[in-house]
């Protein structure tokens, strides 16, 4: 067994035995994470459903069935990502969460980003999404509503890469945000993995040489590197300075101008 799968399966232990708060007297099952524990992208849900508290498996219920579309969609696989809650003990009538509950778990949750260290951590709607970008003191909206404006948007804060999304469940009740947020999580591919170009790119050497912010580095080269200008012009054959940023504009001092 890895040192990894055994400081899982010790934090495994400790969430099962868990009695921090009022939630143990109503569950059936706590739920730890499960998935791949060499993950680059660790998905951050709520909390469990009924299905899940009742057989202790990970979006087994209808959130996971369609959680299971938009990754088909995406072209990714379950067992290439790690999956896990905020809260680990399912929540009565499917209430929202007490700020005392997050807190009770929020120690199981920094122990599993700490032993997975994911490249993208995923939140899923807005209890998980508050919670990590507060976390990575990536200062989140204080009003709920604003939280639909960060889904989407990769955020480099306090060294780790954060990318927020819609809970899969928004779907059973909104259908019609489906195509919306299909696109959203089709971007998960994107991050699955370095642009093609990043071992031969400009951006790599002026960065290795301390001549480049590694936000850019994190953002677009091992990010999503689509939205990259420079990467667009590569596909194309166009001709491009090495000076040139991912988002187009031209930095000067990387030409030793």
């Amino acid at each position: 067994m890895s040192n990894k799968a055994k400081a899982m399966e010790k934090l495994n232990e400790d969430v099962r035995a868990c009695e921090g708060c009022r939630l143990f007297l109503t569950r059936t099952h706590p739920l730890y994470g499960e998935g791949n524990l060499n993950a680059r992208l660790l998905l951050v849900a709520l909390s469990p459903g009924s299905a899940e508290d009742l057989l202790g498996r990970m979006f087994i219920g209808p959130s996971g069935r369609v959680l299971d579309q938009l990754l088909n969609v995406a072209g990714v696989h379950r067992d290439s990502i790690y999956m896990t809650n905020l809260i680990k003990c399912m929540l009565p009538k499917n209430r929202r969460p007490k700020m005392e509950e997050i807190e009770s778990c929020r120690h199981f949750l920094e122990e599993e980003i700490a032993i997975i260290h994911p490249g993208v951590i995923v939140p899923l709607g807005y209890y998980a999404t508050r919670t990590i970008l507060t976390k990575y003191h990536a200062d989140p909206p204080s009003a709920r509503k604003d939280y639909p404006g960060l889904y989407g948007t990769l955020i480099f804060s306090d060294g780790q890469k954060i990318f927020p999304v819609p809970h899969p469940a928004t779907l059973l009740y909104n259908p019609a945000f489906e195509p919306g947020t299909a696109e959203l999580y089709k971007q998960l591919s994107v991050l699955s993995r370095d642009c093609k170009w990043y071992l031969c790119c400009p951006m790599k050497f002026f960065y290795e040489e301390g001549r480049l912010e590694r936000r850019w580095i994190e953002l677009y080269c091992k990010g999503l590197w689509h939205r990259c200008i420079r990467y667009h012009m590569e596909e194309r054959g166009e001709y491009h300075p090495d000076w040139m940023l991912p988002d187009g504009t031209l930095d000067q001092r990387l030409a030793g101008i």
